[in-house]
């Protein structure tokens, strides 16, 4: 197997097609570990991965967990209410500390972008980008193009003639601006829709055309992703005036879903905000893939632990 060519998981920017793939391929594979009556293979016995997640998470935390257990990692969960940040600690301590204890990977989710990257300079252990405040999330960006390929190019190697839609808080969202990178790079074509105030400076600049309103970015869309309101990471009054008005213009309810494509299928990385971005008839109908996204975060999450954390070497 042809050796991983990044050190560290910090961001898809950077990236290039091969990279991507060779995840993607690889995912395949660890995917039907899932699915085995004893879900676990020896791959990185005796390496140490310590999840540090500083900010709240329930499916990136999970899935990181269950990834490295498959695997047969030892396995090590710190949150933040659980950390000496609490008591004032900082990040770079409680990285130097961990470092001190020898793990091999330490996947940190954390608020301040950039995070990752500062830790990666200070560390040994390989490092992996769970999410970094208005940056980066690469293991979402690459289990959503893992889902879209399997749904929307079985059997191909990348997503070249697929269009996807990318609707809500694209200002404040890191999964948009990971996938934008990923999607475009695999040769998708990528649509952003969002509030004038809810559109990032420069996002055309990635590769994605822009919308103000949600019907012409979903129309003939193969895919359409819909993200929640950021208001953890959201600053200012006047993003929109109100979570009803904002539904009706900008979420995906029956009026809206009936403009998409037959066979058009519907994504969210999560969590839901049910009746504001979405409609709980359309997340839950039958062209929606979310949980079919969650399944696949196991199986990627499995295939960068196994790349950054040795699994190629012999052990």
């Amino acid at each position: 197997m042809t050796p991983f060519r990044h050190r560290h998981v910090l961001g898809i920017a950077g990236w290039t097609r091969e990279d991507i793939l060779q995840v993607l391929d690889l995912a395949e594979t660890f995917r039907e570990i899932s699915e085995r009556p004893i879900k676990k293979v020896p791959t990185l016995r005796g390496r140490t991965v310590v999840n540090l997640f500083l900010e709240p998470s329930t499916r990136t935390r999970t899935s990181f967990e269950i990834a490295a257990k498959r695997l047969s990692a030892d396995t090590i969960n710190i949150s933040d209410s659980t950390s000496s940040t609490v008591k004032g600690e900082t990040l770079l301590d409680t990285a130097r500390n961990l470092q001190a204890m020898r793990p091999d990977v330490i996947v940190l989710r954390h608020s301040a972008s950039g995070a990752s990257a500062f830790i990666a300079q200070q560390v040994d252990a390989a490092v992996i980008n769970a999410g970094d405040g208005l940056h980066e999330h690469p293991t979402q960006a690459l289990l959503d193009c893992a889902t879209i390929r399997k749904h929307k190019r079985p059997g191909a190697t990348d997503l070249a003639g697929v269009t996807v839609a990318i609707c809500g808080d694209i200002a404040h969202s890191r999964v948009a601006r990971s996938d934008v990178l990923a999607l475009c790079t695999l040769g998708a074509k990528v649509r952003v829709a969002a509030p004038r105030t809810m559109l990032p400076v420069g996002i055309e600049a990635l590769g994605a055309e822009v919308h103000d309103r949600i019907e012409p970015a979903i129309a003939e869309a193969d895919v359409v992703m819909m993200l929640r309101i950021q208001k953890e990471r959201a600053s200012g009054p006047g993003l929109f005036p109100n979570t009803r008005e904002y539904s009706r213009y900008f979420g995906l309810g029956s009026r809206a879903a009936a403009l998409l494509k037959e066979d058009a299928i519907i994504m969210h990385p999560g969590p839901i905000n049910r009746g504001v971005e979405i409609d709980p008839a359309v997340a839950d109908g039958p062209r929606s893939v979310i949980l079919d996204q969650v399944t696949q975060g196991v199986a990627v999450r499995m295939a960068l632990l196994y790349l950054v954390g040795g699994g190629f070497q012999e052990l």
